[in-house]
């Protein structure tokens, strides 16, 4: 019962700009992908229709546009998830899992060189930081966890990048320009593809006050035993500490060493 003096709010508007934005259809597929389980590993049209509470007519739509995109295969009568519903999750999965895993592999380098260690992942086109083992002495060079540097100016950047066809990067550089933060930053497109082919092969890749004015910074990539590109873990240092040859020679068998480890772990 409303006191004296109180109004009863209204009712949300069902065309509020937030409902008027929801892909109808999309909720349909991904209420449908949700039926699925192990006491239910295959379904009708029937069968998804009542389990996402949608129409027969929209159920078979969205199953058919499923199995389209190679989420679901069709013996005539029951539609079953093929292994391509795990990239649904692997995004998750990656960064959900990663960090505690990396954490006391950062606390590692970060003990045994005094730096600050990261751990970045692939996130939306950028380098995400989401594990990160803080040295007394703070070189920030813009990491703290949460934050994304771009791909193409990055050490962790590169890495992530080394993972790709050199096709899908020269389209990135194309099409994505570098902002020039310091007078180092690199943003010669052919520079650039260099900076990530020495990455990719080398294992390692540097950036050398090119985001923050005395800062560098080296990564190294973190694969699983099957060789697939997980992340970058990097190390930052004021440039008046360590110059890049020595980075080469004390820091990166240690990062290497440590990467190694989370990889294994994957």
């Amino acid at each position: 019962m409303l006191n004296r003096g109180e109004q009863k709010s209204p009712p949300a508007a069902s065309g509020s700009p937030a409902r008027q934005e929801v892909m109808g259809g999309l909720a349909k597929g991904l209420a449908i992908l949700e039926a699925f389980s192990p006491l239910r590993p295959r379904l009708t049209v029937t069968e998804a229709s009542q389990a996402s509470g949608t129409t027969p007519a929209a159920a078979r739509r969205c199953l058919l546009t499923l199995m389209e995109l190679g989420y679901l295969s069709h013996d005539g009568k029951y539609y079953t998830p093929t292994p391509r519903v795990m990239r649904l999750t692997a995004a998750w999965t990656a960064t959900a899992v990663l960090p505690s895993l990396a954490q006391p592999r950062l606390v590692a380098v970060r003990d045994e060189l005094g730096q600050s260690a990261s751990l970045a992942v692939l996130e939306g086109g950028q380098s995400l930081f989401v594990a990160r083992a803080e040295a007394t002495r703070i070189v920030s060079a813009g990491v703290r966890l949460g934050a994304t540097l771009p791909l193409l100016a990055s050490a962790t950047g590169r890495i992530l990048l080394s993972g790709w066809p050199n096709e899908q990067v020269e389209e990135l550089i194309a099409t994505t320009p570098v902002e020039r933060k310091t007078p180092r930053t690199v943003v010669d497109p052919v520079e650039l593809l260099a900076r990530v082919e020495e990455a990719r092969r080398e294992g390692v890749a540097y950036t050398d006050e090119e985001l923050d004015l005395g800062v560098r910074t080296m990564a190294v990539p973190v694969r699983d035993i099957a060789g697939v590109l997980h992340g970058a873990m990097s190390v930052s240092a004021f440039a008046a500490q360590v110059s890049i040859a020595k980075m080469r020679k004390e820091y990166w068998p240690v990062l290497d060493r440590e990467a190694k480890r989370l990889g294994r772990m994957l």
